[in-house]
């Protein structure tokens, strides 16, 4: 796809059919997803129509499943027929002698599949690059070979009009013929394509497309040199003579047009392409005998070593060995990290210069690298409000144009007789010069690129710096914050808590046992750490009946008719007891246990800040940004942390239920902003950004304009937040703040250039001012000329300062 007329073209055919729900599409990937309906259509179908009413070359990309290509030994029909090993979901064709196999993972092997899954093994093929990578890249040559074709053919017609040969005049139909000969090839093969492309699209989706403008005035230009031609045959030459020149040359400038475009667009994405990361070999041991194999081969089950400096193949955990870790390349986080026994390590970082055995637990096709570039590919397929206008502006620009050049062609012509007092067949040629002109010249491209053109490589040096944006809103929004409100406990703080102080009054090992029973199964980072330290101290967990965990307040479950209950001190209203107040005093969080109401214990923990939750929180407030802490944290353990962050008392809230985050968030949004935001200008409405580690924050997520979530792990996918920090930095903020600013800068300027281009363009084309004009034949470099820069404004931001 080239402009966003294509994309329209697109989505209104998909839109068509009934059976398509949910339709994404992406001007930049050149790809579109949807939800079908597979008991109405099928798949193909859908593809088949897409590429009859369309003329696009469509391509299904299956990620759901593991797959493998494969080459046959035979005919490849015979095994798309044929019957297929257990584990094996879907077998097509990829060319003439290799095959797709999707397959379960968890069903068959991949060196299963391979080795026994056909009674005659076939090898495995080439590794293919990313599906949207060798699309884009298939695209690129294709336009590349039928420029060179265009500029082989026009250079010959441009000899032969603009040379000073020798017997030029007698040699004129000679000549002529020849031109004619090459224009003739240029008109049907190089522009030929554009034929059916924009007359289908008028028809079957009613779009007025980039194409039609091609068509319109390459037809104009080709046609009415013909009838030159015819003339000076018949001994009777039109005054203007022929000019095949500009038809050969304006679709040639044209091609190349596209062709850098294409190019540029490609190296684009290529730049900033996670999946790039993912090792291509591995080394499987086996009974202690070890073996390199093609990392795709990779099943559940296997062991792989792991050579110094050498990359990670997939997510594992290690078995035996310790190493330093690089995974700066996935996380962002430029500090290596110490990776030993039980230790989990993720596909893509850099081993330092320890050897490590891991046990595999992802595949490569399901690991953290396919987990983030999904993400990232999710966040490129979706649309900010802005892009909405932009698609507005350019479904009327074509007609626009149109209604311009009829303008521009009857006034030429008006001017022609009355003005310059022409014949009416000399007015008209020149009037027909100045409409093609004014045809070709205008360019919907750039205003169609100027935003996915940035968000796509926002998106992808984001993901490069930690910060993964799930939310096209986050994007366009982010850089207007005026209030940032911070969880406590796994945010501000590290959230590996540690029991500072523990007291029992019911002494007796069964009390113990039937709190780590109680508790062992939550995953809040307090009854974590109690847990372990019971675990640590030898005991034995008592199974506990109906254990239930409530939001904000802790976890209660029964035992022999019992009710066991552990958690804040306000939901058990022990907030009085002296032994309670004791802890809270001494600024540790309190958690106790009850049984059947009465205290059995109370635990002491403490938490320690991020190393950069000062420098983040100064750098926010700096910006004019508001920085809150919600907590559901007791009084003094949230002042504390407030205190040293130099946060008001006003704007922090402790002993918070989810439902007091809620309630707090919303009267935030609800007040008219009296301060700047970070964008430097008066906000109009409040933009609230809630950061939270997950853990009982999904409400105020959901509530606040944009949800943040801070998360160590790697298994980000299941977040509901806007953003998604990889790396435990509360810098991540920063960076996504600055992404989002100079993100939005780029897209005005590139309205701004496209505004500027198209109003010159068309005003030089149309011959408004006197003494300059665009020749009808370089009216193709259009194009070129004015997407080039709204390329240019997106990649720059490669080399833009954010903060890491």
């Amino acid at each position: 796809m080239t402009c966003t007329g294509c994309e329209t073209k697109v989505s209104r055919t998909l839109a068509k059919v009934l059976a398509v729900t949910n339709l994404k599409s992406s001007l930049i990937l050149s790809r579109a997803e949807f939800d079908l309906d597979v008991g109405t259509t099928s798949a193909v179908e859908v593809m088949k129509h897409l590429e009859r009413t369309t003329e696009f070359k469509c391509e299904r990309v299956t990620n759901q499943d593991s797959s493998l290509d494969l080459i046959c030994h035979g005919d490849p029909v015979d095994i798309v027929k044929g019957d297929w090993p257990d584990g094996v979901t879907e077998v097509k064709m990829v060319d003439g002698k290799t095959i797709r196999v999707a397959f379960d993972a968890k069903i068959v092997g991949a060196r299963d599949l391979l080795e026994k899954g056909w009674p005659n093994p076939m090898p495995l093929a080439r590794l293919r690059a990313d599906p949207t990578i060798e699309v884009g890249a298939k695209h690129v040559r294709h336009v590349g070979y039928m420029t060179f074709l265009s500029i082989v053919l026009t250079i010959p017609v441009l000899v032969l009009s603009w040379a000073p040969l020798r017997d030029k005049e007698r040699k004129a139909i000679t000549f002529g013929s020849v031109s004619l000969a090459f224009a003739t090839i240029i008109q049907f093969v190089v522009a030929g394509p554009f034929y059916p492309k924009a007359l289908k699209a008028l028809i079957f989706s009613r779009v007025i497309e980039m194409d039609l403008l091609i068509v319109l005035s390459t037809s104009a230009a080709y046609v009415f040199s013909v009838v030159a031609f015819g003339h000076l045959v018949a001994h009777k030459p039109l005054s203007t003579g022929e000019f095949f020149e500009t038809s050969t040359l304006l679709v040639t400038l044209i091609m190349v047009g596209r062709y850098v475009a294409a190019l540029a667009r490609q190296k684009a994405v290529e730049s900033i392409s996670i999946r790039s990361l993912q090792s291509s070999t591995a080394t499987i041991v086996d009974q202690d005998v070890e073996k390199e194999i093609d990392a795709r081969l990779l099943q559940y089950g296997d062991v792989f070593r792991v050579s110094p400096d050498s990359k990670i193949p997939t997510d594992g955990t290690v078995v035996s060995g310790c190493s330093e870790i690089d995974e700066s390349m996935l996380t962002g986080e430029s500090r290596l990290i110490e990776k030993f026994k039980g230790s989990s390590v993720v596909a893509g970082s850099i081993n330092g210069s320890g050897v490590l055995t891991v046990r595999l637990t992802r595949i490569p096709g399901d690991n953290s690298i396919s987990t983030i570039a999904g993400m990232v590919d999710e966040a490129k397929m979706s649309k900010p409000k802005i892009q909405e206008i932009a698609d507005q502006v350019a479904t009327y620009f074509v007609p626009v144009v149109i209604s311009i050049t009829i303008l521009v062609f009857c006034i030429w012509i008006a001017i022609g007789i009355a003005v310059q007092n022409k014949s009416g067949s000399e007015a008209t040629i020149q009037a027909i010069t100045y409409a093609i002109t004014v045809l070709i010249v205008s360019c919907p491209c750039a205003i169609g690129l100027a935003v996915p053109m940035v968000i796509v490589v926002a998106t992808g040096i984001a993901a490069e710096k930690g910060v993964i944006f799930k939310s096209p809103n986050a994007i366009e929004v982010a850089y207007k914050t005026t209030h940032v409100v911070f969880d406590k406990t796994g945010t501000l703080t590290q959230g590996k808590l540690t029991i500072a102080r523990e007291e029992y009054l019911i002494t007796s090992l069964s009390t113990k046992a039937l709190l780590l029973g109680l508790i062992e199964i939550i995953k809040h980072p307090v009854s974590v750490a109690v847990a372990t330290r019971l675990k640590s101290e030898g005991v034995e967990a008592t199974k506990v009946s109906n254990v239930k965990s409530i939001n904000g307040r802790g976890v209660e479950g029964t035992f022999a008719g019992r009710i066991l209950r552990a958690g804040n001190s306000r939901w058990l209203n022990l907030s009085d007891e002296p032994l309670v107040q004791s802890v809270l005093s001494q600024g540790y969080t309190a958690f106790c246990f009850t049984l059947d109401g009465s205290l059995a214990a109370v635990f002491g923990l403490e938490d320690s800040l991020r190393e950069d939750a000062f420098f983040t929180v100064s750098k926010l407030q700096s910006n004019g940004i508001s920085v809150h802490i919600l907590s559901g944290d007791d009084d003094d353990a949230v002042r504390a942390i407030a205190s040293y962050l130099n946060i008001p008392m006003t704007n922090v809230q402790s002993r918070c239920t989810p439902a007091d985050k809620q309630a707090h968030i919303k009267n935030l949004l609800a007040t008219t902003p009296d301060h700047r935001s970070s964008a430097g200008k008066k906000a109009n409405n409040p933009i609230v950004i809630f950061c939270g580690d997950g853990t009982n924050d999904a409400i105020a997520l959901a509530q606040a304009t944009i949800g943040v979530h801070i998360n160590e792990g790697t298994d980000v996918a299941q977040s509901a937040a806007d953003i998604v920090l990889l790396r435990p930095h509360l810098s991540g903020m920063l960076t996504a703040i600055t992404v989002s600013r100079k993100s939005i800068h780029r897209i005005a300027f590139n309205f701004g250039w496209s505004f500027v281009y198209n109003l010159f363009a068309i005003l030089l084309a149309a011959g408004a001012f006197v003494r300059a004009r665009i020749p009808p034949e370089y009216a193709g470099l259009g194009e070129l000329v004015s997407v080039l820069p709204v390329i240019a404004a997106g990649m720059l931001l490669r080399w833009a300062k954010i903060y890491e």
